[in-house]
């Protein structure tokens, strides 16, 4: 990664776009304190966690900063109850009343009904229900931070936006931010207030989602939100067309990969990489 600039307040959420490879999720294990920083800072609260020293800080970190990962079957450990998987983060983490009535108001909150849930493994839940209850890890060391890696890429169409309206809920009510990495910057946009589009490693454009998707000022970012699908939108066999979008997405990559120029903003809080240095190579 490089001249990766973000920032992120209480109850706010920030969707990190691109393809495959792009360095989003790199920056989500970053900030998560899963890898390590050859360079550059994060900041927690004004302090920089690569300084965060003994078991008592390291553990804090870790109790405010959550990960949801993209397969909600391998996070979860298949020889553990749902209650167990619930119950272990609320004793690690000091948890001090009635654990089972503590364990049963969380999954409710996950919107799982307790007397079906709490006793399952989990290959007895769906893909739905597994993230809900990756959420609810979360919600049990009372996380104030949750970077989300591709969390609805492996669930069926029909139930991603019920996972994402669910964290929007936990957003909005409990105030917690998320970090919401995808490849889909429609579903980024739907869910988070600000985008921000990777390619190579960098911040090729960042602003307000409905900017951004409504709006898209880099050639790349354009080309992401033209590959969506829309309604009345013929799929075909490869084609002449089909051959001419690739020809430009891979000018458009080349162009973007070797760009050396900053962030500049456009408009107010929507910043473009400014290309005009590349393209006079």
């Amino acid at each position: 990664m490089r001249d990766v600039s973000l920032c992120l307040d209480k109850g706010k959420a920030l969707a990190l776009v691109g393809e495959s490879g792009s360095g989003k999720s790199t920056c989500a294990r970053a900030i998560a304190g899963l890898l390590g920083l050859t360079s550059g800072l994060i900041l927690y609260r004004g302090k920089d966690i690569s300084q965060i020293r003994g078991r008592s800080a390291r553990f804090e970190y870790a109790h405010a900063v959550q990960m949801v990962f993209q397969d909600p079957f391998s996070a979860l450990n298949p020889t553990h109850t749902v209650r167990h998987h619930l119950a272990r983060p609320l004793h690690l983490h000091g948890h001090a009343g009635d654990t089972e009535l503590e364990v049963r108001r969380i999954l409710q909150e996950v919107e799982l009904p307790p007397d079906e849930a709490i006793g399952k493994y989990p290959h007895e839940l769906s893909g739905g229900e597994r993230q809900r209850v990756n959420l609810a890890r979360a919600l049990a060391v009372g996380a104030e931070l949750i970077v989300a890696d591709e969390p609805t890429s492996m669930l069926d169409v029909s139930i991603r936006r019920s996972v994402l309206d669910l964290m929007r809920r936990l957003k909005d009510e409990r105030g917690i931010a998320f970090v919401y990495i995808t490849h889909d910057i429609e579903t980024g946009s739907y869910f988070a207030e600000e985008t921000a589009v990777m390619f190579a490693g960098q911040i090729v454009e960042r602003g307000p989602s409905g900017n951004v998707m409504g709006n898209p000022l880099h050639p790349y970012s354009q080309l992401l939100v033209s590959a969506l699908p829309r309604p009345g939108k013929r799929i075909t066999a490869p084609s002449e067309a089909a051959r001419d979008f690739a020809t430009r997405a891979e000018a458009i990559r080349t162009i973007t990969r070797a760009s050396k120029g900053g962030l500049v903003e456009q408009q107010p809080g929507h910043f473009v990489r400014d290309l005009r240095k590349t393209m006079a190579v």
